[in-house]
């Protein structure tokens, strides 16, 4: 069966972990957004890489000839809705702001994740022993968590140059669209 070593491990979560840091960017760039919505979407973001990898891994190789395309598709439509919904809000001026919706930590947080199902599935679901797939899973999580975390501190500076500050719903959701477009058709 397979073994993971540090550095491959580390490569695998970084690689899972550029969604969810996208996405935490885009979403940080809101002025209204609050450190604990920041928090609450960074957990989010890391429980659900860790989840859907954990699952997949469970679930090994008997459905990636079903679902090999389509978390990317069905993550990337998510994502996209939402960047086009962010740019409207902008537009509006709403009062209320479709991110601080408690339902967004889990759809935003489930839709960077489901790509985490297919590593679970091709290369930790070959993996024969669970304590190694829950380490494995749980650094997968970690990892996503403190990039989540760091595209919030990026983001936070960035919006200290007013250009950015004042167009910050249109840059995010521009970001988001592009994101979850680039994530259905480049995988």
């Amino acid at each position: 069966m397979l073994s993971l070593d540090c550095f491959s491990l580390l490569i695998i979560a970084l690689a899972l972990s550029l969604d969810a840091f996208g996405v935490a960017l885009s979403i940080g760039l809101n002025p209204e957004i609050k450190y604990k919505s920041k928090l609450i979407f960074s957990g989010s973001f890391g429980f659900f890489q860790f989840l859907f990898a954990f699952l997949g891994s469970i679930a090994g190789y008997y459905f990636v000839t079903y679902i090999s395309s389509l978390p990317e598709v069905f993550g990337g439509v998510v994502i996209a809705i939402v960047g086009v919904i962010m740019i409207n809000d902008g537009m509006e001026h709403k009062e209320q702001c479709i991110l601080f919706s408690r339902k967004m930590y889990i759809i935003l947080g489930a839709s960077v994740s489901i790509d985490a199902l297919v590593v679970g599935f091709t290369a930790l679901g070959l993996i024969d022993s669970i304590s190694s797939i829950l380490m494995y899973t749980i650094v997968i999580g970690a990892v996503t968590l403190i990039m989540s975390l760091l595209a919030f501190v990026i983001a936070k500076h960035l919006k200290k140059i007013s250009i950015v500050a004042r167009y910050a719903d249109y840059i995010g959701g521009i970001m988001l669209v592009f994101f979850g477009l680039k994530m259905m058709f480049l995988g």
